[in-house]
């Protein structure tokens, strides 16, 4: 496997890592803005409430990882997207500005202030919709090359039912994987109230994830045919996706293995976004950019490499400590500090 290809590979996994973590954390401060909306805040709120608080600060390290490493591996990506995601890019930091401004204030201040949590729920969703377009304006279509200058079809992509079901997909696939994990982590904490409510959630959110798939095959169909032949030739990774989705839904909903339930969802995303991954190589962003052209130099890339492994091999480990110190602790998980 040459370095471009280790490289992307590497990256990739730093973005699965923010696609998990960050869903976990954006769920549920929406679902924590719902159950205060509705008051059942006292049934979830507090559990939601541990979760959050070890970890909200180091959900965006796997994105900085790769955001770093996408320009830093294919400087060339800096050009075409830098214009691309101007309006969508501006957009998901402000929201990450403001989601992480309310969450301190609304834990650390105004802990009964409904805008604040209003606020922080939102924001959760709205963010992983705006970064969702990276993926769609990949596929090509939304940039022109004119006089030597990028420029950003914006009409087309507001107007394209691929990145609207692309959107969708992110939406509810963030929803699907916290409400899931959350499930769990009820679960640990032996919280039977707690347990029927995001059980509840999960098997909600569970059929619009797969119809939100079959929307984002369909229209990639008919907006990038290269790509979906390229995935209709390793369709294994995506049949295995469906498996894992429909024994980890049936677990959650004969309200066995919780634990078990969630890897499976792990697993699920994991191949389907490695096999989108893989059948969209050797495009970055089709059709401007390759791994092979945009590729820095051997040395930087070899560089690159050996660092961004080792973070991974110091990231995941930390991560690891945090559950165990704090977020699985058996007096945390239950409240008791």
């Amino acid at each position: 496997m040459d370095i471009p290809i280790i490289g992307m590979t590497v990256l990739w996994i730093f973005l699965y890592g923010y696609l998990i973590v960050a869903s976990i954390d954006f769920g549920a401060g929406f679902f924590a803005f719902y159950a205060k909306f509705t008051k059942r805040d006292d049934i979830v709120n507090n559990l939601i409430s541990r979760y959050l608080s070890p970890v909200w600060e180091v959900t965006n390290v796997f994105f900085v990882f790769f955001f770093v490493g996408i320009v830093g591996f294919f400087p060339q990506t800096a050009y075409y997207f830098g214009t691309a995601l101007l309006i969508p890019g501006s957009i998901a930091l402000i929201l990450l500005a403001i989601r992480g401004s309310f969450y301190a204030f609304g834990n650390y201040g105004s802990k009964d202030s409904m805008v604040y949590t209003f606020l922080y729920g939102a924001t959760g969703l709205f963010i992983p919709a705006s970064l969702s377009t990276v993926l769609t304006i990949s596929e090509g279509g939304f940039l022109e090359e004119r006089n030597n200058t990028v420029v950003f079809l914006a009409q087309e992509l507001f107007t394209s039912f691929y990145s609207w079901s692309v959107v969708f997909l992110a939406i509810v696939s963030v929803l699907f994987i916290s409400a899931a994990f959350l499930t769990y982590y009820s679960a640990r904490a032996n919280d039977q109230p707690a347990i029927k409510l995001l059980r509840r959630f999960a098997l909600i959110w569970a059929p619009p994830t797969i119809l939100a798939s079959l929307l984002v095959f369909i229209s990639l169909q008919r907006h990038n045919p290269r790509h979906f032949e390229n995935m209709l030739g390793i369709w294994w990774m995506f049949g295995l996706s469906l498996l894992f989705f429909l024994i980890a839904t049936y677990l959650i909903y004969t309200k066995k293995n919780y634990g078990t339930a969630f890897i499976l969802v792990m697993l699920q995303f994991f191949f389907a976004f490695f096999g989108y991954g893989a059948s969209h190589l050797p495009y970055i962003l089709e059709p401007f950019v390759t791994i092979s052209s945009a590729y820095t130099n051997e040395t930087m890339g070899m560089a690159l490499v050996i660092a961004f492994i080792a973070g991974l091999l110091l990231l995941v480990p930390s991560l690891i400590l945090l559950m165990r110190l704090f977020l699985f602790d058996a007096d945390y998980v239950k409240g008791n500090r």
